[in-house]
């Protein structure tokens, strides 16, 4: 009779286990990506643009072939980061129109998600924008500007637009994207500096809008800022700060971290740097509803990388090597962010 007893326990004690996890479902994990694709080109000639180097026959040889294999690389890296369930948003820069990205999203493996493209075209001469992809049954856009960098003083000037996005995730909750590419560092680090503070000083007044007209708001900022975290246009101008500091902030760069990682998101000869972030609203960090932040990290597979010869170490595996080709995905390393959707 003892015997019985336990085994009947037993039995009940797996029926209320087995129960109890069919009650409390695993919730999904979505994701958001940016990846800077280092020169997504098509190979037809554009003459409103200087992309003479991406035409066939011209220095680097540039090929139908090279540019297919260049989207299924890009195709691989958006799965793969996403864990095989392809991110809901896709930041992507140095795109160099509509046409490469319509051929990315008909290309396998994402081609199954039916990628939608929200793109438009930068004054900047040299034909490299920023987009944003969606998963049109998981995100629903309303909304979205192309918001100029101009400089007063320089009417010369142009640079990448940044892209701002309204939606729906998830029939859930409202999310605002801001993708970014700000001005290069080519011409030296102080040189260019005031350019990036200036890209700085017009994302943080497109965010003042943002939040004066909804004080809640949750919003994701991500780009390549050809700056660290801790650079005066990110740290000072934009004033995003580190996770967990106990100052009164509204922007979270939850990037800062990265830079004590081995590897991260770019590679200079001896030096890795972080220029590819995500910085997001306080209220998208401490969200207990709709969506709800769980990390973000850079994306560090394996056949992105490679043995560093000259300078130790490993470094982002490049399409080109100069005018060299090197068959190879980015100078860049992806970054994602994971969340859920809450009740």
């Amino acid at each position: 009779m003892k015997f019985q007893l336990q085994y009947l326990g037993l039995i009940i004690f797996l029926f209320a286990t087995v129960t109890k996890a069919q009650t409390e479902k695993v919730k999904p994990e979505y994701s958001i990506l940016f990846y800077n694709t280092e020169n997504f080109f098509d190979c037809e000639n554009d003459t409103t643009l200087t992309d003479l180097e991406f035409q066939i026959n011209a220095e680097k040889n540039w090929t139908p072939k090279r540019f297919h294999l260049k989207a299924e690389r890009l195709a691989k890296v958006i799965t793969a980061a996403g864990k095989w369930n392809a991110p809901v948003l896709v930041g992507l820069c140095e795109i160099e129109n509509r046409d490469v990205l319509e051929a990315l999203v008909k290309t396998d493996p994402i081609s199954q998600f039916y990628y939608k493209i929200i793109q438009h075209d930068s004054p900047y001469p040299r034909g490299i924008d920023v987009a944003l992809l969606y998963r049109p049954d998981l995100f629903h856009p309303v909304d979205y500007a192309a918001i100029p960098v101009v400089d007063s003083a320089n009417k010369k000037f142009h640079t990448r637009d940044i892209l701002k996005v309204v939606g729906l995730v998830g029939q859930t909750d409202t999310l605002t994207v801001f993708v970014n590419h700000w001005p290069s560092r080519y011409g030296g680090l102080m040189e260019t500096q005031e350019k990036r503070i200036l890209a700085a000083n017009t994302l943080r007044k497109a965010l003042a809008e943002v939040v004066n007209a909804s004080p809640d708001a949750k919003v994701v900022c991500m780009g390549d800022f050809n700056d660290s975290p801790t650079d005066k246009s990110l740290e000072k101008i934009l004033t995003a700060k580190i996770p967990g500091s106990t100052e009164k902030v509204d922007l979270i760069n939850l990037s800062r971290n990265w830079m004590s990682n081995e590897i991260q998101t770019i590679k200079s000869k001896y030096k890795w740097e972080v220029f590819d972030q995500f910085i997001v609203s306080k209220n998208f960090v401490n969200s207990l509803k709709g969506i709800v932040f769980k990390d973000a990290e850079i994306f560090k597979g394996s056949f992105l990388l490679e043995k560093d010869i000259p300078y130790g170490g490993v470094k982002p595996k490049r399409t080109y090597l100069g005018f060299k080709y090197h068959d190879g995905f980015s100078d860049h390393l992806p970054i994602v962010l994971h969340y859920e959707l809450s009740d």
